[in-house]
């Protein structure tokens, strides 16, 4: 009968055994699974977080460009004033001036840069500002017309950055 009991002992131990091995064996897999669960969040957290510092850092340089383009306008500005003075000139100082502002303008076009100052256009006011105004011959049907550009505007990639100064027909 001893050896009865020590075999229910030892079948009622091996179950227990099973069954604490078993909980501990779910207990990891929840361990387990937590720890996935966590992981993948981070993981997608820091992706988040590298494309919005990366959009970032492309937007910053975007402005950064803009800046130094909005500062160069002036030395367009006298470029256009140095080439109207010397316009009926056909003097090497004019063609100096004229290949400089030539080789400026067209290198800030390669990265964007747009000229605004088409004269016979419709008045825009976001992209015009007009500062003077002269009555209409009678020919235009209302509609306001750019007769003279005083200052050039500028669009940087698309977006105005200077308002061409305008005097207005109309």
């Amino acid at each position: 009968m001893s050896d009865e009991v020590f075999e229910s002992d030892v079948v009622a131990a091996s179950e227990e055994a099973v069954i604490h091995i078993v909980d501990e064996l779910g207990e990891a897999q929840r361990e387990r699974d937590e720890y996935l669960n966590t992981l993948q969040h981070l993981q997608a957290d820091f992706e988040n977080y590298r494309k919005r510092v990366a959009k970032s850092s492309v937007e910053a340089g975007a402005r950064a460009q803009g800046d130094l383009v909005a500062k160069l306008l002036p030395v367009l500005d006298a470029f256009d004033y140095a080439m109207a003075h010397f316009d009926s000139s056909g003097s090497e100082e004019s063609a100096a001036l004229s290949q400089a502002r030539s080789l400026l303008l067209d290198t800030l076009a390669k990265e964007g840069l747009e000229r605004i100052d088409v004269v016979g256009t419709a008045f825009d006011p976001q992209v015009h500002d007009a500062v003077a105004h002269i009555a209409d011959d009678g020919e235009g049907e209302g509609e306001q017309v750019i007769d003279e550009v005083l200052r050039a505007g500028y669009r940087w990639k698309g977006a105005v950055l200077r308002p061409a100064m305008v005097r207005v027909m109309g």
